[in-house]
């Protein structure tokens, strides 16, 4: 029986509740009043259940999807402005023991080459990510007992924030890493990991044992209830994902925000962010074997489902999306995207055949400075802001701040100030040339005087040479 505050995945993510909610939204995508009803106070800002999530996907009425669709934009501008920020993530090992048939990673798989990161080739992957301009790094590893321990990954933690060149630093390290135990998660949270990520794949428990095959990931009740333990193990910034296409998009997106409900009924706050990756091509993988890859205009839409189901909380997406989606997506409710990445293990140091690592292919090849030229060109501020994480601000005392709408005297400013220090280091003449005017006018939109004459004064000092300030 449903219950978000149970401990048990099978309870706080239940099938039946799941097949009801479906039932529900397929019997009313025609009753205009009770979407219309949806729709309205969803412009309250205060969420979504994960019925009438679910209703507002199945509505096909393009007068009621162009507004919902219209409000995700506005709710977004108005709770986290024109802010996108920017990270890399760094593919520390790609040896794994698990089956999973649509990673290229799988222990079946003995036509990829198998590496793994020394501390020395970290340091040099690190520097060439901080002399692109990065901040903010997601680190990615496969889950193998012997190469990659979680001694293995606290150690390059620490070679990760302890290398440094020139102004470069890599100020929060979000980790990516398999299921692990309440002890592990709080040797992570000591290691001063900023978000622990990890995707559930396919809410689907019978679809995912079918695409898990035995390996320490098949057990769905161990990996589904992860982020418990990670909240228990201290790190209260996580964040989920499924990997839509791989099954059926209805059912896990129902599964997803359950999952978000789940983790605010029993620890007041949800997840701090929610990433929406599609499958798509890599080696030895095929979209041919997988019948429900999701065409651009319904992933559009469900990514407006999720803001305005998730208000508060951050939405990720990658670089396995093509320029032009990530173009539409990042005004629908995207915060965070990637740039200049490389999705091989070593990718950033070995340009030849960097790719025959690679966990998937990247749409979206552009640089660093390319990408952060294309956001200026469409009135966004890249962002490399980590000051919430460093001030302590994570968790519900994030959330609070945010749902208070104090997002203008935190992230706007602190998103300049970065945005100040990679024009100032790593920019190219033209976008340091959009990045200037966009700061000038950023400043005059800031909330009230003392903080725009604070921020015009630390703008000024990084000019001069004085990095890392925040609000």
């Amino acid at each position: 029986m449903y219950n978000p505050r149970s401990t048990h995945a099978e309870e706080f993510i239940d099938h039946a509740e799941i097949l009801e909610t479906l039932d529900y939204a397929a019997r009313n995508r025609n009753n205009r009043a009770l979407i219309q009803d949806i729709i309205n106070r969803a412009a309250t800002a205060k969420g979504l259940t994960h019925r009438e999530a679910a209703l507002l996907l199945e509505c096909d009425q393009p007068d009621l999807v162009e507004q919902y669709m219209d409000l995700a934009r506005e709710l977004k501008r108005r709770l986290y402005g024109n802010r996108i920020v920017l990270f890399a993530p760094l593919y520390l090992s790609n040896y794994c023991v698990n089956g999973c048939v649509y990673c290229p990673y799988h222990g079946k798989n003995h036509e990829i080459p198998r590496k793994k990161l020394t501390q020395d080739e970290i340091r040099a992957e690190v520097i060439a990510l901080q002399q692109m301009g990065h901040k903010r790094l997601a680190v990615e590893a496969g889950e193998h007992p012997i190469h990659n321990p979680l001694e293995y990954i606290l150690e390059s933690i620490r070679t990760i924030y302890d290398t440094r060149s020139g102004h470069g630093a890599i100020r929060r390290v979000n980790v990516n890493i398999a299921a692990t135990d309440v002890d592990s998660y709080h040797r992570l949270h000591e290691a001063g990991i900023g978000t622990y990520i990890l995707f559930q794949e396919t809410y689907n428990k019978a679809n995912y044992e079918q695409l898990h095959p035995p390996g320490p990931k098949s057990n769905y009740c161990y990996h589904t209830e992860a982020m418990d333990r990670a909240q228990l193990g201290g790190c209260d910034d996580v964040g989920i994902g499924v990997l839509f296409g791989l099954t059926t998009y209805r059912y896990d997106l129902v599964g997803l925000l359950m999952h978000a409900e789940h983790l605010e009924a029993r620890f007041g706050v949800g997840p701090h962010t929610i990433s929406v990756p599609r499958i798509c091509p890599a080696d030895d993988i095929s979209l041919d074997d997988y019948p429900n890859v999701l065409p651009d205009e319904l992933f559009c839409r469900i990514v407006a489902v999720i803001r305005l189901a998730a208000p508060y909380t951050g939405m990720i997406i990658s670089t396995r999306e093509s320029q032009r989606v990530r173009e539409r997506v990042l005004s629908l409710g995207i915060s965070q995207i990637s740039g200049g990445s490389r999705t091989s293990v070593g990718g950033y140091t070995t340009v030849e055949r960097h790719d025959e690592t690679a966990q998937f292919d990247v749409s979206d090849t552009r640089t660093l400075d390319e990408v952060v030229a294309w956001l200026l060109e469409n009135d966004h501020i890249p962002s490399f802001c980590t000051a919430c994480y460093r001030e302590g601000r994570t968790g519900d005392r994030f959330m609070s701040f945010v749902k208070a709408g104090k997002i203008g005297h935190y992230c706007t400013p602190n998103g300049l100030l970065t945005l100040k220090e990679y024009l100032a280091d790593y920019a190219s003449p033209r976008t340091r040339e959009l990045g200037e005017a966009m700061i000038a006018r950023e400043i005059e939109n800031l909330p009230d005087e003392r903080i725009r004459a604070l921020a015009t004064r630390r703008i000024n000092e990084i000019e001069h040479g004085k990095r890392d300030f925040r609000f």
